[in-house]
């Protein structure tokens, strides 16, 4: 509720300045045209209702914290234009100022309107089942076992199980999926996405803080332009630069005898653009990466981005979909076709809990959607697989070891054929029937469709990818070979993750890591940048990481590492106009050729300029 009150009052506050800015706008015209006979300049409107604000809050800011801001110096020129006269310069001053102020306003709304409609997508209430009876209770108050009744149209509040009920869930919010994607009992759901089609119940997993929609609500909320250090040196610039402007504005008093060539120097001087257009350069890139499928934790981890010269990534879940799949399927019996081989391994492992027996399943399933044998007996042999009676036939599925346990007898040759595709990083299962092999299945993690054109564009934008896995060599070597990934380094453990890290650093080479696994938490932390998948990644990977890819697309990864280096291209380009712009409005107020009108209208529009420049970053786009 406090966020809620806290989003509408922004949403008021910006429909007030917007108001202010009108009134005043319409009283400096009357005022540099004279429509209207009145007792007093009709600027004072202006100077009022925009310079007041900027006058207070440097006030209490150099008084409580000794903050030495832009508004100090505007403050300055504001009271001393008022002083020498100039009622119209100070009014002017007071609204270009807060126009500027507006307009960054609206460029961070804009940048993080994408994001910050997670905030709305948490329902308010549940309809919990208790004693067979359905009670509607505040959703923060459903507790990890409750069952809930969620019916169609409903957007789920709780992370959890679907116990009973089929339905389409649209996921889009979590996973940028553009179409509903079917769900059935045992299948998990997420707080935030909403039930398309079918009524169900299901189990509370995760609630409160910890659902996936309010884990990505403290990632919004925790992406803070204010933190990133190029915002601190513009800070810090603006302190010397108020030392500087009232330097040069009493020198210039000192040796002209002019008072208006200082109060010039004193409007043109104001830090406005170097303070306010760098943040938001900062916050235009968070919202352009945004749209793109990620969640920037902190403002500077684009900063660090832009600096990174290699990319590690981890294998399982990243590159690869992180879910064992058949390619392979080699009868090594005459009376028997591959699909005979493949349809006894499945039948066999159809009660099987192994990932790679439920893998076998469901790719026999999704192959031929027919329906498997009967199966009697089923026996698990921890280590090794399993055996069935499928039929009257009893069948052994599982590794090498397992053959050798149950004395089936495996040819030479038969063993060069299966050696074939374990070079090519597969796993192997050996299936035989009654007592004899009858040939093989090869089951690997498949490499994401989109990773191998995402590696060429890594490249594109001078950086070298490196994989840093756990995976054996075999496989890391076969993933890499194909992904043209020419540094490998396999069989890694956390602390060779970081060891390996550590040593890119050592070199001063700049390194981001992206993973998925609870693994990958510490390499994520140390990594100058960590990148997390959100969608398959562990809740500590997420909160080590500085970004969180939440619909693991990991096509996208180019786009943001260029638009890291774009965005500090722009920040650069922004400092230096504000500079030159500066030191030339000055230099033409020392001449005496610019008035305190003019120099407001020269400096403030120069403010405007940059954060226009800056709001380009919002659509910015390398890869068409």
């Amino acid at each position: 509720m406090t966020e809620r009150w806290e989003d509408i009052w922004k949403i008021e506050g910006i429909k007030k300045d917007i108001a202010l800015l009108g009134i005043s706008g319409i009283a400096l015209i009357i005022s540099i045209f004279d429509l209207l006979p009145l007792p007093f300049d009709a600027s004072w409107v202006a100077i009022i209702l925009c310079g007041m604000p900027i006058i207070w809050d440097a006030a209490i800011g150099l008084v409580t914290k000794f903050d030495v801001k832009a508004d100090v110096l505007v403050s300055i020129a504001l009271i001393a234009s008022v002083v020498v006269g100039e009622d119209f310069a100070a009014g002017e001053v007071a609204f270009i100022m807060q126009l500027g102020a507006l307009l960054e306003d609206m460029t961070v709304a804009k940048a993080r309107a994408g994001i910050e409609k997670l905030v709305h997508l948490t329902p308010q209430t549940a309809r919990v089942v208790k004693n067979e009876f359905e009670e509607i209770m505040p959703a923060d108050q459903v507790r990890i076992g409750d069952i809930l009744r969620i019916i169609p149209g409903e957007t789920i509040p709780v992370d959890g199980v679907i116990i009973s009920g089929q339905t389409s869930v649209n996921q889009a919010v979590m996973t940028g999926e553009s179409l509903p994607v079917d769900k059935k009992t045992g299948d998990a759901v997420s707080s935030g996405t909403v039930n398309q089609f079918g009524a169900f119940t299901m189990q509370a997993a995760k609630v409160g803080e910890d659902s996936s929609i309010q884990r990505m609500i403290r990632l919004v909320q925790s992406a803070d332009a204010g933190k990133a250090r190029i915002v601190g040196i513009a800070d810090r610039w603006a302190v010397w630069i108020v030392g500087a402007a009232l330097t040069a504005a009493i020198l210039t008093w000192l040796v002209t005898g002019e008072i208006i060539r200082s109060v010039t120097i004193l409007v043109v001087f104001c830090p406005c653009a170097l303070v306010l257009a760098t943040p938001t350069a900062i916050m235009a890139g968070i919202g352009n990466v945004t749209k793109h499928g990620f969640l920037v934790r902190e403002g500077d981890a684009l900063e660090r981005l832009a600096e990174v010269s290699r990319i590690a990534f981890d294998k399982t879940g990243t590159l690869t979909y992180g879910l064992p799949q058949v390619t392979a399927v080699h009868s090594a019996s005459v009376s028997m076709t591959d699909q005979d081989v493949y349809t006894l391994a499945a039948a066999a492992e159809r009660s099987s809990e192994h990932p790679l027996g439920k893998a076998v399943v469901r790719g026999f399933k999704k192959r031929y959607g027919t329906i498997l044998p009967s199966v009697q007996s089923f026996r698990l042999i921890l280590g090794f697989g399993v055996t069935a009676m499928v039929g009257h036939t009893e069948v052994a599925a599982g590794s090498r070891g397992l053959m050798r346990h149950l004395g089936i007898t495996i040819s030479a040759a038969a063993e060069g054929i299966a050696e074939t595709h374990v070079i090519q990083g597969c796993t192997i299962m050996y299936v035989a029937a009654a007592g004899q092999y009858i040939g093989f299945l090869a089951l690997s993690d498949t490499v994401r469709k989109e990773s191998a054109s995402m590696i060429e564009r890594l490249k594109d934008v001078q950086v070298q990818p490196v994989l840093l896995t756990g995976d054996n060599r075999r496989a890391a070597a076969a993933i890499a070979l194909r992904l043209g990934i020419r540094e490998v380094h396999a069989e890694c453990l956390p602390e060779d993750k970081l060891g390996w890290i550590r040593a890119y650093q050592k070199k001063n080479q700049k390194v981001c890591m992206i993973g998925d696994g609870i693994n990958d938490a510490p390499a994520l932390k140390l990594a100058n940048v960590g990148i997390a998948m959100g969608g398959v990644g562990s809740d500590i990977a997420v909160d080590a990481a500085d970004i969180v890819l939440v619909d693991d697309d990991v096509k996208e990864l180019p786009h943001l590492l260029a638009l890291s280096k774009k965005m500090m291209r722009t920040i650069k380009w922004n400092l230096a106009f504000s500079m030159i712009l500066n030191f030339v409005a000055v230099s033409l107020a020392v001449a005496g050729i610019l008035n305190p009108v003019m120099g407001a209208l020269v400096h403030n529009a120069g403010s405007v300029f940059v954060i226009i420049h800056s709001a380009f970053l919002l659509k910015w786009k390398k890869y068409g």
